[in-house]
């Protein structure tokens, strides 16, 4: 089923909309959760949240690629568990992995008015990455967005991982220039 027909499923109300999300997407929702999670119950559970999710959203919400929207907000509902989960004591995961090695370049929102910057932070990155060669911009997103591990990330991107971390390292900086250029400060 195309992701439109399955759109158009949520807007009917029907729950086969939400049985067809899982048959397609489940798979790939799940390998999001376990990145951040390592827990494979913790990543059902977010499964099941962003199913909810997005028979809450939809409509008004009309995504035209589906995976990307189910995926974003799978991503977010499983750092929002981590987050509850590691208040105090950040383990060893690969989210906070990447997230550490961000750290420099980005920090995080939590005022009305660090979210609208959080918003515009999010689109000065969107166009940089759509600036990057592909190899770079696909070592980068699966790095810090799936938060991959290195040396898998490596592997997919055709590359020693001596050679990603490198890229890595080189472009988290060209990001931080740009987003200095951009006005943020960092």
């Amino acid at each position: 089923m195309k992701d439109a027909e399955i759109v158009e499923l949520y807007w009917k109300r029907s729950e086969n909309a939400i049985e067809e999300t899982k048959t397609q997407f489940h798979a790939y929702l799940m390998k999001i959760a376990m990145q951040i999670l390592g827990n494979e119950e913790d990543a059902k559970e977010c499964a099941n949240d962003t199913y909810l999710a997005a028979w809450n959203s939809m409509p008004p919400n009309r995504p035209e690629r589906l995976s990307a929207y189910l995926g974003k907000i799978m991503r977010q509902t499983a750092i929002d568990l981590w987050r509850r989960q590691n208040r105090e004591k950040r383990k060893g995961s690969e989210y906070a992995l990447s997230l550490e090695e961000l750290d420099e370049v980005l920090s995080d929102y939590h005022t009305p008015e660090q979210e609208l910057d959080g918003v515009l932070l999010e689109q000065a990155i969107d166009r940089f990455l759509k600036d990057l060669p592909a190899k770079e911009r696909n070592l980068f997103l699966g790095r810090y967005y799936y938060c991959d591990p290195l040396k898998e990330v490596a592997a997919y991107c055709g590359m020693k991982e001596a050679k990603a971390k490198s890229t890595l390292f080189r472009t988290r900086k060209k990001l931080k220039g740009f987003l200095e250029k951009e006005g943020f400060t960092l």
